[in-house]
């Protein structure tokens, strides 16, 4: 079986929730003896390009760099590379990226598509742009061949909406071994189990600026680490950077991966999730799989991952 992957910026060690999720899925889907092939967004990639990552193809295509444009303009141009393939399946994933179904349906691909949690409630976006993805996400659910989601909260949503049956196959991590090794954290001015840790994107649903809020509000001696940065500089990223740099007690690591990652969370005193929207976040489960003390917004999701609000 050949498949075709559309609607993630690439990898491996590419910021984002949909990205990791791929990192891990496709290498195993090729380890089976499927055919992959991925389209990516070059800008993002941060290793060498390479045409082929254990045993994946990828299909390096550029486009502009822009909040609003790169995903629909990288999406159309994947499909139109997906017609010329003629995969045994499409794979399509996110809201936004489903805005692209018919099209591809009309040049006759069979078209799975995994629903990643309804985008437009993220408060990045405008009134059209949250338009848009209400209309991306109809016309994946209605169109494609079969849709996915990750998480059960998510399944009930297109099913309530959309009248559609969702395979459900929610997100997953590998079982990490945590380090003794403290260089990184030390080079960064910290103290092993003395800091609180945060982990994501630099934007505003993440209500990291209402962490911050609270952490300056507090005696302590410990400090507040937040790992991640923007995709794209905007206002909110700028302002949010600058808020962190008056204060002394926060660490902005930027996007780390790997062994500097790994020391992080293994050191953590505790994780630290303000969220005002996810799936199935990732980042979580991470801190999770780390035995780490969890505190988050009270949500779907994180309930359905196994968070108990009364320890």
């Amino acid at each position: 079986m050949t498949i075709i992957v559309l609607g993630t910026r690439g990898f491996p060690n590419v910021q984002g929730g949909v990205e990791t999720h791929c990192q891990h899925l496709y290498p195993r889907l090729a380890r089976m003896g499927l055919d992959v092939s991925v389209c990516t967004r070059a800008h993002y990639l941060t290793m060498p390009f390479k045409s082929n990552w254990k045993g994946i193809k990828f299909i390096n295509i550029r486009c502009p760099r822009s909040k609003s444009l790169e995903a629909i303009v990288h999406t159309t141009l994947a499909v139109f590379r997906a017609g010329l393939i003629r995969a045994d399946i499409t794979h399509i994933h996110s809201i936004g990226p489903s805005l692209l179904v018919p099209l591809a349906k009309l040049m006759g691909l069979k078209v799975v598509i995994t629903h990643h949690g309804p985008d437009y409630e993220r408060a990045k976006w405008g009134f059209l742009a949250k338009a848009v993805l209400k209309l991306g996400e109809r016309l994946g659910c209605k169109y494609a061949d079969q849709v996915i989601a990750i998480s059960a909260h998510i399944k009930t949503h297109v099913k309530e909406k959309f009248n559609r049956d969702v395979y459900l196959i929610p997100n997953g991590v590998e079982i990490p071994q945590p380090t003794t090794k403290t260089d990184y954290i030390e080079s960064i001015g910290l103290t092993p189990n003395n800091y609180f840790l945060a982990v994501g994107r630099l934007v505003p649903e993440k209500g990291f600026d209402d962490l911050i809020a609270a952490f300056s509000s507090l005696q302590t001696d410990w400090k507040l680490v937040i790992a991640g940065d923007a995709d794209h500089k905007t206002a909110y990223s700028r302002q949010f950077k600058h808020q962190a740099e008056n204060n002394s007690r926060i660490v902005l690591t930027g996007f780390i991966k790997g062994d500097a990652l790994n020391e992080i969370y293994s050191h953590a005193g505790l994780f630290v999730m303000p969220s005002y929207h996810e799936g199935f976040p990732i980042a979580l489960l991470e801190a999770l799989s780390y035995g780490l003390g969890v505190l988050v917004r009270r949500s779907a999701a994180n309930r359905e991952m196994g968070v108990d609000e009364n320890k």
